[in-house]
Parts: C-alpha cells; structure tokens; sequence
C-alpha cells in the first residue's frame, strides 16, 4: 500500500486526480449496498479517495467550502440576513430610528423614514452602508448605523453563482433543488454551466454534493431535496479554481463528500 501511494504522489497531481475518479466510481457502482445518493453518508472508499488527491487541495477544498457555507453560519462575519431573522438597527444619536425589526418573507424590512429596505441576502454589515446611505442621502448628514442578528430565525437556503438572482430564499415544506433554483430566477443561461455543488453542515459534518441540473430536468436523475443552511452554488464558464476543484473531484452525482 504504502509503495502504491508514493506511486500514486509521483506522477503528478492530474495524474493522480484521474486515479481518484476512477476509484470513486468504480465504488460508486456498488451504492446499492453501501450508501444512499444525497443521503450525506459518504462511502469509505470515497474518503480513501479524497485523501489521495493531496493534502494540499484537500486544504483548498476546506477552504472554498468555509467561503461558501459562511453566508448559512450564525454569528460569522459573512452571514447573510434572511427572511425571519430579527435584526436590532441602531441609529446613533437618532433613537428615533433605532428599531427592532423582522426580516419579512419578501427580504425586506420596514424602518422609519426609510420604508421598506431590501435586507435578505446580504450581510449586517452591508446593510449598515445601504442605510448609511439612505439617510445621508436625505435626512442626515453623517448617519452612523450599525446592524446586529439579535435572532437567527431563517429556515432558508442560499443561492449563489450563475442564477439571475442570487440570495437567501425561506424554505416552504419539502422544496427541492429544482424549485430552489427556479425561485431565484432560473439559471443564468449565458453564463451556467449544467453542475452545481450543494454544500451542506448537519450533525457537525461537512459536506459537499454535486448535480448536474440538466440530467434532473431530463429525469435521469432524482430532483433532491434542499435542508434548511443549504448554501447552493451554480457553476458557471468563468468558475473560480476552488469550486472547479469540487466539480473535477465530484465525477458522479449525489454523493456527499465529506470535508476534513
């Protein structure tokens, strides 16, 4: 084993990648008594794999799946505002405007002199500038705002890349990934491609799990259901090199990844 591995490192990591598809596929071919696809159980073989890609890009895998999963993660820097959050806006030296407010379903939020304010999808601290802005644009001259997630009450999932409207959007029952998809406007038809990776955190565990739209909509593949903390992420021609390394590591749909 040991010789097959240094092996395996020596010829390279495109060598090395293609290796790991084929292992992962060939294990695949057994799920009927070993997993169930989307079900984020991965199968052993598939974790030997991913281990063999290199610590290196296993590390750029944590890393893009950390990105990505921030906007879900309550308390992160990069967590975006979502329908039934309950948000405390404070107007420095204006406690006219300081208010306690809930996220509509529509996103937006209702604050004195300004009205309705778009805030899902978006982070707290943007937010605070999209306010700023508003007042200073009529009502005060250096407004100070700050935006704090008092409640994280969202049953929502977030959609990201290639789609005509990316953002949060709150689950309704049993949605699934195509109804997701077609709430935040349908795919980008100029710039999407047809794989998209869904990455998840349940029970402490990270994973990451790819589809491939177009086999869904033909009915080769099973149109899956979406968890609420779902971060979805449509590929599209100009993909960063992080996810387009999920995309080559992921040959085969359904199966969830795990993230060391």
């Amino acid at each position: 084993m040991l010789a097959r591995q240094k092996d395996f490192l020596g010829r390279g990591f495109a060598s090395a990648l293609k290796e790991a598809m084929m292992l992962a596929a060939g294990v695949i071919a057994l799920a009927g008594c070993n997993g169930v696809p989307g079900d984020g159980h991965d199968l052993p073989s598939q974790r030997a794999a991913q281990h063999e890609i290199g610590a290196e890009n296993n590390a750029t895998l944590a890393r893009v799946a950390s990105e990505h999963l921030a906007a879900s993660t309550p308390g992160n820097p990069g967590y975006l505002v979502g329908p039934q959050d309950v948000l405390d806006v404070t107007v420095f030296q204006a406690p006219d405007l300081t208010k306690t407010v809930q996220v509509a379903e529509d996103g937006a939020i209702n604050l004195p002199l300004l009205g309705q304010v778009p805030a899902a999808g978006k982070t707290p601290s943007r937010l605070e500038k999209e306010i700023q802005g508003r007042l200073n644009a009529r009502y005060m001259k250096s407004a100070q705002v700050t935006v704090f997630v008092r409640e994280y009450n969202s049953q929502r999932v977030t959609v990201e890349g290639a789609v005509k409207n990316p953002g949060v959007f709150p689950l309704r029952g049993n949605d699934t990934l195509i109804q997701i998809i077609a709430r935040s406007g349908g795919l980008d038809r100029d710039k999407a491609s047809s794989d998209l990776v869904i990455f998840r955190t349940a029970d402490g565990e990270r994973t990451a799990t790819r589809y491939d739209i177009s086999a869904i909509h033909s009915g080769s593949e099973r149109d899956p259901r979406v968890l609420p903390g779902d971060v979805i992420v449509v590929g599209d021609s100009t993909v960063k090199a992080g996810l387009n390394l999920f995309l080559r590591v992921l040959p085969v749909a359904g199966y969830a990844m795990p993230l060391f």
